[in-house]
């Protein structure tokens, strides 16, 4: 969840008491109209006038390029005179155009003091803008108690995006206590506005319990409508709860759909996804290829489990030619990453000499770091390699040790090397291996 600067030009509307209210009123309806020459003529007049609102106006209209070539530089001359004036949605739009490098160089601090005069007239985007601004440490050092201050002084006026970062700086616990309670609040109001990530948000809060209680069918209803509006990690997400059949019958074909449309938007995961329903044939027709291809993409953007998976594509020679080499440069990547799948068959390259020279301590070194995540595959080979002397001094006593846990995990194989251990070995040396492993605790990944 990521905190985004919005970059939003604000039309103004002329209060009824300025001068010149009645042309201005002729060229605002002569924009909204889309009649843009007449518009133009309009606010260029009153600009030349020394009108703050039509001078913001015309800033607007070069810089969405309305009834005129585009042109930043001009559109910066014209929110300057306006916001000099004290114009507060000149001076935000002219600190959207610092902190964008719009016709200025970029510059946060700047943008900063802009966002500052216009967010002390009230003014919720810039508010908004301001807290972001605090929130990344743009322009000003990082202080996200600030941050929480003028966010919820937008999220007060209705601001969706404000309500959406509130919610997050709730549910990270920056600069407020962390409560998921106050952030299902305001990513609620931001929902019911629309606002895609906040409806994203709300329907992952759902979905683990948190702040709320888990509703699998809540967290599809929010994910439906952030999907729709092209949220990839909604469309993933929705895609997710079609495979596992949470909150809707399991649908595969479903699933498929809402993957492809986030994994066609790059989002890594649904790539990652993608690519193993075709490889089981689920949703779609198993194509190996297919699968590849999607694992690659994934792949390539780092995704761990993509990695994993097209190694394996390459170690049996499916959608690819077999290639060992190719297989262990990918495990290799999700290895690092602490894919505990991907250590275990690194580690099985190194102790078969298999797409890598055969190095028993590199087998050691990969097999323990899976071992240390609690895979029962990689705590009984582990456990071999004690037994054999592989890599590391011969010890019944760890071989045993690692053993015993691989057959608490369902090791079959692990179950008949530790009761091969257990003749061969003194009742001390079998209490000591049992105490080691029941004072084993798994690691965190690394």
């Amino acid at each position: 969840m990521r905190k985004l600067l919005v970059v939003m030009l604000v039309l103004t509307l002329l209060p009824a008491t300025v001068a010149g209210a009645d042309d201005f009123a002729a060229g605002l309806a002569a924009y909204n109209r889309k009649d843009y020459a007449t518009a133009l003529k309009i606010f260029t007049r009153l600009a030349k006038q020394g009108h703050a609102f039509a001078q913001n106006n015309l800033g607007l209209m070069y810089d969405n390029g309305n009834g005129v070539p585009r042109n930043y530089y001009e559109a910066v001359k014209w929110y300057r005179l306006a916001a000099k004036q004290g114009n507060a949605l000149a001076q935000y739009n002219l600190g959207l155009m610092y902190a964008n490098g719009h016709g200025v160089p970029r510059n946060y601090r700047e943008a900063v003091k802009l966002y500052r005069l216009a967010a002390k007239q009230g003014l919720p985007g810039a508010q908004h803008n301001l807290g972001l601004m605090y929130a990344n440490g743009h322009g000003v050092p990082r202080n996200y108690r600030e941050a929480v201050k003028w966010f919820r002084l937008a999220a007060r006026q209705g601001n969706a995006g404000a309500r959406f970062n509130l919610g997050l700086m709730y549910a990270e616990g920056s600069g407020v206590p962390r409560n998921y309670r106050e952030a299902v609040k305001w990513w609620r109001l931001a929902a019911k506005q629309g606002y895609a990530g906040a409806q994203l948000n709300l329907g992952v809060m759902y979905a683990k319990g948190s702040g709320v209680t888990r509703n699998y069918p809540e967290a599809m209803k929010w994910y439906h409508l952030a999907a729709k509006q092209g949220n990839a990690k909604a469309q993933s997400n929705l895609g997710f709860m079609y495979y596992q059949g949470r909150g809707v019958p399991r649908n595969y074909r479903e699933a498929a759909k809402w993957f492809r449309l986030a994994a066609r938007q790059g989002h890594a995961s649904a790539q990652s996804k993608l690519g193993f329903m075709y490889y089981q044939g689920r949703g779609v027709p198993r194509n190996y290829r297919e699968a590849v291809k999607w694992f690659r993409l994934a792949a390539k953007q780092g995704n761990a489990s993509a990695q994993h998976n097209l190694g394996f594509m390459y170690h049996h020679g499916r959608g690819v030619p077999r290639n060992y080499r190719e297989a262990v440069k990918w495990w290799r990547l999700a290895a690092r990453q602490g894919d505990a799948l991907a250590q275990v068959k690194l580690g099985a390259a190194y102790e078969g000499g298999r797409g890598a020279p055969r190095n028993y301590a590199q087998a050691v070194k990969w097999f323990r770091k899976a071992a240390d995540q609690a895979d029962p595959l990689a705590q009984g080979l582990l456990g071999l390699m004690y037994e054999l002397g592989h890599g590391v001094p011969k010890n019944y006593i760890l071989a045993y040790m690692w053993a015993s846990l691989a057959a608490s995990r369902g090791n079959a194989i692990a179950e008949k090397r530790r009761d091969y251990l257990e003749r061969r070995m003194t009742p001390a040396q079998v209490a000591e291996a049992q105490r080691l492993a029941a004072e084993w605790k798994p690691k965190r990944a690394r």
